[in-house]
């Protein structure tokens, strides 16, 4: 039996880090089910799902990493006719959607 729930929230954009992990648990106890996998799926070309320690230290470790590895300010072949976004495309591709 497939079960979808969906979560909404909203972010403060650019490089902007939150922790799904309390929404995804009720979501999954709320299933009733008492065996099964979890997936969860982001829409958007620019937005990306990872498995991390949700604590300060990490979180701006990672805001750093993403920084220096794909700055907004870098020239981006993506960025053209108003579109200024190539870097938010490039993070998601590094870290993924599952």
């Amino acid at each position: 039996m497939v079960q979808t729930h969906e979560i909404t929230l909203s972010t403060k954009g650019d490089n902007d880090i939150c922790d799904l992990t309390d929404e995804v648990a009720a979501a999954a106890k709320a299933s009733g089910a008492r065996n099964g996998i979890v997936t969860v799926f982001v829409p958007g070309s620019t937005a990306g799902i990872t498995a991390i320690e949700y604590e300060r230290g990490m979180i701006r470790d990672l805001k750093e990493f993403l920084d220096r590895t794909a700055p907004a300010d870098a020239p981006y072949h993506h960025n053209h006719g108003g579109d200024s976004n190539g870097h938010a495309h490039v993070r998601s591709a590094f870290i993924g959607r599952p």
